[in-house]
């Protein structure tokens, strides 16, 4: 079973994220990385827009990040926040990978 990446965001970038790429481009941007390093099939990306919650996990992060002020995007793996305004692959796979995600053969070379 694949881990899922959530990242939430919005079309609007925060004030604090202008110069960063907005949350559908961190999106894809971690949807090409974790497929390059861990395969297309051990890791699924989705974007969320939290303006727009569509379940009711959704609606829970959406009101977190207006309630608590979080930068977005917010990445969440399995419940728990890994990154925020600006995601750093480090934390991201670092995580993947204490969720039992093991890299591609070719990804440590």
């Amino acid at each position: 079973m694949a881990v899922e990446i959530k990242v939430y965001g919005t079309e609007q970038l925060c004030a604090s994220c202008v110069n960063l790429p907005s949350a559908k481009e961190t999106a894809e941007w971690l949807t090409a990385a974790v497929s390059r390093k861990y395969g297309n099939d051990a890791v699924i990306v989705t974007y969320s827009d939290f303006q727009h919650p569509e379940t009711a996990e959704d609606k829970n992060w959406a009101d977190r990040i207006v309630n608590e002020d979080l930068w977005y995007p917010l990445v969440i793996i399995s419940g728990e926040i890994v990154g925020e305004g600006n995601p750093k692959l480090k934390d991201i796979y670092a995580r993947l990978e204490a969720l039992g995600v093991k890299p591609l053969p070719a990804a440590d070379e």
